[in-house]
């Protein structure tokens, strides 16, 4: 996962998801998916998309973007939609990981400051607090 991070941030010169996202050629669509469902990943056709929900506010869909994108790398070929329908395989391992990877990627080459919690080094980062504890 780092290795990954590693890599985008070099060849791209930002850990800006957005930015990223369109250099790897994914479409970024923004909709409103309901109450309940901040953003999706998917394939079709050979082309890939992450939807992001609109009325979020702009650290949500940056983070929620940097998650699809974590899907994207680590879990490809893996549908949520087919794994809840047809399988009894746990998904939120694979929510956590890509939780995991987007804060990675927005706090890459930061670290708390001396006397500075996590909580308002996410702050800093524009990174929800409450995804907190995927920071270790």
């Amino acid at each position: 996962m780092d290795k990954i991070i590693q890599k985008f941030v070099r060849r791209y010169k930002t850990n800006n998801p957005f930015v990223i996202a369109e250099g790897l050629n994914i479409n970024i669509r923004y909709a409103d998916l309901g109450d309940n469902i901040k953003g999706l990943y998917f394939r079709k056709l050979r082309r890939r998309f992450i939807v992001v929900h609109e009325d979020l506010s702009e650290e949500w869909q940056r983070f929620v973007c940097a998650h699809e994108l974590g899907h994207d790398r680590l879990h490809p070929g893996l549908n949520r939609f087919w794994l809840d329908d047809h399988s009894l395989f746990n998904v939120g391992k694979f929510e956590r990981q890509a939780n995991k990877f987007a804060v990675r990627l927005l706090t890459s080459g930061d670290s708390p400051s001396r006397g500075e919690s996590i909580v308002e080094m996410l702050r800093r980062n524009n990174v929800p607090e409450e995804m907190s504890r995927f920071y270790f």
